[in-house]
């Protein structure tokens, strides 16, 4: 079984920071583009920021500048460097990945999602 988990996430001021990961496990061959999404009470899911196998980055123009997204293949793992926080950050932060693994004895290609982890900023 391939899963993604989130750490990470918890309380925080207003102007504060938070270091979420995501780690992969399974029988995982390669993991291709890996991101983070959000999603706000009320509100659809949004991307926060994407990052692909070589390192290629892109953010929602609201997290450029605060938010760092970086991963490292070797463990799996990707993070979200989050500053500069502000309460409209608030949401259930979730980490995707498009993934090659073994599922069920067959090699195939895979969309994971994680289950999530809730962020609040509020003073």
């Amino acid at each position: 079984q391939v899963q993604l988990v989130e750490s990470g996430g918890g309380l925080v001021q207003p102007g504060g920071s938070l270091r979420l990961s995501c780690a992969a496990s399974g029988s995982i061959f390669s993991i291709n583009a890996m991101g983070w999404y959000r999603q706000a009470p009320g509100k659809e899911r949004e991307l926060v920021a994407a990052i692909t196998s070589g390192g290629s980055t892109n953010y929602a123009d609201s997290m450029k500048g605060r938010f760092t997204i970086s991963r490292d293949n070797a463990k799996n793992t990707m993070y979200l460097q989050m500053n500069s926080l502000k309460p409209e950050d608030t949401a259930v932060y979730y980490c995707n990945a498009d993934l090659r693994a073994v599922v069920r004895g067959s090699l195939g290609n895979f969309e994971v999602w994680g289950q999530g982890t809730l962020v609040t900023v509020s003073s």
